[in-house]
């Protein structure tokens, strides 16, 4: 079983960007619906992004129109594309590889929008 690894994490300005990278090197990795989620201290994880395998992305109201996310199967990487953040978009972001009943999280990398 491999985990998928994020990367990308890190300090922003607000009105900054950031692209968060997760690899899931698994074989059937272009059957797996891709995922970004989020979770700040003393709340439940929630859902930021979602990309099928077939290309149809799916994103929370908070992020629609900031947030991209995109897949490159060839790399076995998807990516979460972040702009024009906002201070409110601190937490810890974790990759999730889903395909039926399996379900692979990723550690997570922290993201601080802060002046």
């Amino acid at each position: 079983q491999v985990q998928p690894v994020e990367s990308g994490g890190g300090l922003v300005q607000p009105g900054g960007s950031l692209r968060l990278s997760c690899v899931a090197d698994r074989r059937t990795f272009s059957l797996y619906t891709m995922n970004w989620y989020r979770q700040t201290p003393g709340n439940p994880r929630e859902m930021v992004a979602t990309i099928t395998p077939n290309g149809r992305t799916n994103y929370a109201d908070s992020v629609t129109g900031r947030f991209i996310i995109s897949r490159d199967n060839n790399k076995k990487t998807v990516y979460l594309q972040m702009n024009r953040v906002k201070p409110e978009d601190t937490a810890i972001y974790y990759c999730n590889a889903k395909v039926n009943t399996l379900e692979y999280w990723g550690q997570g990398t922290q993201v601080t929008v802060s002046l």
